[in-house]
């Protein structure tokens, strides 16, 4: 068996966290299960001595035992599904949680650089496996193997002789699970892998249905659809014929053994070597047996491709992980300071190109250029969202590579083009769910031009699933109003007005850049006089480098590239 990687260990030793209690008693109520079905097998050999015997006393003494065993045994029974679903419940909730812990520590770039459906696979369709197949067939492998001794040792104790015969008798069934079972782990992997790319696929559709609609491609969406649904399912019909198979195989030989020992305790009992009871309990003990023998390798092979899923999860979540580094203060006190930095997101092809600039603290900085000129990637890096990059940028005097992303994430903000909205009220959607004074939230929503939208809808108006109430313009309005509630002290834009109409659009932008206090620097490509002269300096990009820097007085003097954009743009 494979060493498990300390990343997996961790999610293995989550099933058992804060449940300790419960697992141990389930696994008790397990054990006295057993003792209560050898005990069954027991009364119902002492029914037909009875019988035998015509002993009416000894008839009335075992009914009223039975009473009391049957009242204990739903007891025991009712406390072992009660002390199971308890503990898988505590299991599956310690492990989602540590699940989404570790994806919410990737960087910022890992979820565009990954699958979502890979993890919505993950989380739905192998935590349902997992409950299954690993946590809840352990307590059922405990069951079956202390059954499967407890029956031998009973059975020992009655009659030696049927004892060697029924071992004998089932080495043929045994030597058959274990066989046939060891491919079961490679059918589970292989249903996973299809679940996942069939939600990949879906998520795919769904996430593109606008487009598919405007091109009219729903048959071409529907064969994808289908096709991923068969191979899904081709997996799952596998797993299935072969579960089937292997119980019908092991079912046939195990009628054999059951015969075999059925025959060979008639000859004792006939020959008064064991009495008619005996048979019976022999009968009765068989199934404790052939249960073990037909589950056993089936489950534990189950067992074995669900602790499989873990490690993949492990795998998963450490991909693209978050870095670590050294924490910095929320405080911009000296500058951010690029130097000679090229970055591109494919092997030589550069974005930014040899670019340096320096930002300093309070100063609001306009970044402008054509499509393609690096400006969103500039604002990425300066989010520490790729390390990749050659060059250095330092925020006062440490270098980006170093700093600890959440500090990072308290020292500067960004607003970019691509807003996105959790379908819950807009209030939440503000506040990202936290606890912030009212004073805040109104100073956020005035600045960022929602008060309309809550005068006139509430700030308890649910948003839809990623804002679908609202139209574009409100939606960044509410982004806007988010990040300006963080207040930290350093502000980066990305277009964030592109969505408004012109007058809204203004009176944003107007409305952050007389913040006091923050550094700001803001992708725009609304080049309007009244605005661009609110800047400290102008930053101008073209091919990935900084071409112009200055002053909207001083660029429009130079009447160089900002002074043909500005022109182009009146």
């Amino acid at each position: 068996m494979n060493k498990r990687t300390p990343s997996a260990q961790a999610y293995f030793r989550a099933f058992y966290q804060g449940g300790k209690l419960l697992f141990t008693a389930a696994l008790l109520t397990s054990a006295l299960m057993v003792l209560m079905h050898l005990m069954a097998s027991w009364m119902l050999g002492e029914i037909i001595d009875i019988i035998a015997l015509e002993d009416l006393d000894r008839l009335w003494n075992l009914l009223k035992l039975t009473a009391v065993f049957c009242a204990v045994f739903f007891g025991v029974q009712l406390c072992n599904a009660r002390t199971r679903s308890a503990f898988i419940r505590q299991a599956l909730t310690g492990y989602k949680s540590l699940a989404f812990s570790r994806l919410s520590q990737k960087r910022i770039s890992a979820f565009s650089q990954e699958s979502t459906g890979r993890y919505l696979s993950i989380l739905t369709n192998d935590v349902n496996t997992l409950e299954e197949n690993y946590l809840n067939h352990f307590f059922d492998l405990v069951f079956h193997g202390v059954m499967f001794i407890s029956t031998l040792i009973m059975m020992f104790w009655f009659s030696p002789t049927l004892t060697i015969a029924a071992i004998l008798l089932c080495l043929l069934p045994l030597a058959t699970a274990l066989l046939m079972g060891q491919p079961l782990a490679a059918l589970e992997k292989t249903v996973s892998d299809q679940n996942e790319g069939f939600v990949a696929r879906v998520k795919d559709l769904l996430n593109g249905f606008s487009v598919l609609k405007s091109f009219k491609a729903e048959a071409e969406a529907q064969k994808l659809f289908s096709a991923a649904s068969l191979s899904a399912e081709d997996a799952k019909r596998n797993r299935r014929w072969y579960e089937g198979l292997l119980t019908s195989v092991v079912s046939g030989f195990s009628f054999i053994m059951q015969f075999g020992v059925f025959f060979i305790g008639a000859y004792l009992a006939i020959r008064g070597d064991i009495t008619a009871g005996t048979v019976m309990i022999f009968l009765n003990l068989c199934n404790g047996l052939l249960s073990p023998i037909q589950t056993v390798p089936k489950y534990w092979a189950s067992r074995k491709a669900a602790a499989g899923l873990v490690e993949k999860l492990a795998q998963v979540t450490e991909e693209n992980a978050g870095r670590t580094g050294e924490p910095i203060p929320p405080v911009l006190s000296d500058s951010i300071c690029l130097e000679h930095v090229t970055f591109g997101y494919e092997p030589d092809q550069p974005v930014l190109k040899d670019l340096s600039l320096r930002l300093e603290p309070g100063k609001k900085y306009a970044l402008v250029g054509g499509s393609g000129s690096g400006k969103s990637t500039l604002l990425n890096l300066l989010m520490g969202a790729y390390d990749g990059y050659h060059g250095s940028i330092a925020i006062d005097s440490r270098e980006l590579r170093e700093v600890d992303p959440d500090s990072l994430y308290d020292l500067t903000s960004l607003i970019g083009q691509d807003v996105f909205l959790f379908d819950d009220t807009i209030r939440n959607n503000i506040t990202m769910f936290r606890n912030f004074p009212d004073s805040l939230v109104s100073e956020a929503v005035k600045c960022s031009g929602l008060s309309g939208l809550l005068s006139q809808r509430g700030e308890n108006y649910r948003c839809g699933e990623n804002g679908a109430d609202l139209s574009g313009g409100e939606r960044q309005r509410v982004s806007i109003a988010r990040c300006l509630l963080r207040e930290t002290p350093v502000l980066l834009l990305d277009e964030a007005t592109a969505a408004l109409d012109n007058q809204t659009a203004f009176a944003v932008t107007d409305a952050i850049l007389h913040l006091d206090g923050l550094t700001r620097l803001v992708v725009t490509h609304r080049l309007e006089a009244a605005l661009m002269e609110q800047y400290d300096e102008i930053v101008v990009l073209r091919d990935g480098r900084v071409r112009e820097q200055g002053t909207f007085s001083q660029l429009m003097e130079q009447k160089g590239y900002f002074y043909s954009l500005f022109t182009l743009a009146g």
